[in-house]
């Protein structure tokens, strides 16, 4: 049975509104590989998070441990609606601390994050080096990893295939709470530290994701060692 690591944006679960469409067709994706897979699915908290750290800094001056503890439930609340669609087939307990290993006696475990410094990325390969899994794949809102920021640069070039060094001088080493990135720059340290191999997707594609699943080619970025 192989293991892989899903990072779920939490921009794909509630960009603004909850999308039951997405979910539903995500949930019908995932339940069709079971006899293939044992997953573990981390979610992010996305647009609640921000709605909550920008809330929160408009009231008063907060510090970047403050902000990240906001995102760190926002992603919990996500990964409560995502637990409870898969509450058939889902670990009853939701992961909050990925250096503990993992049972995977049922079929899916869902995780949130942990503590503040990073993303629920860096939770998501820390839960793969900890279990032995040598791949994640992060699903978002973005179909590639850019050169450069393709919001400010039009003549941003995208990237299929990149070793974790190259990436790296892309998104920087420092992480801020909110930061809109590719994949999180203190999660991609850990990733090079280890020899894990992260895909970057648009999780909105299902059949995207599903050829990922399948083994097949898709598009998207591969990074690794």
């Amino acid at each position: 049975m192989k293991k892989i690591v899903l990072s779920l944006g939490g921009s794909l679960i509630v960009p603004g509104a909850i999308q039951s469409d997405f979910l539903r067709s995500f949930r019908e994706l995932i339940v069709d590989h079971l006899s293939e897979y044992r997953f573990v699915i981390f979610t992010g908290g996305g647009a609640v998070a921000r709605t909550y750290m920008e809330g929160a800094r408009e009231i008063c001056e907060m510090t970047d441990e403050q902000l990240d503890w906001l995102g760190i439930h926002a992603s919990r609340l996500n990964a409560q609606l995502v637990r409870q669609i898969f509450e058939k087939e889902s670990a009853d307990d939701i992961i909050i601390d990925p250096t503990l290993p993992i049972a995977m006696d049922t079929p899916i475990t869902i995780g949130a994050g942990w503590k503040p410094g990073w993303s629920t990325d860096y939770d998501a390969v820390q839960v793969a080096v900890t279990n032995g899994i040598d791949r994640v794949v992060n699903l978002s809102n973005i179909k590639y990893v850019f050169d450069k920021d393709p919001s400010e640069f039009p003549d941003a070039k995208k990237i299929e295939d990149i070793g974790w060094a190259d990436f790296r001088k892309i998104v920087g080493s420092t992480w801020k709470p909110g930061l809109n990135a590719p994949f999180d720059p203190i999660a991609a340290k850990l990733a090079e530290e280890h020899g894990i191999e992260v895909l970057v997707a648009d999780g909105k594609n299902i059949a995207n994701v599903a050829a990922i699943l399948a083994g097949n080619e898709f598009e998207g970025t591969r990074i690794h060692p």
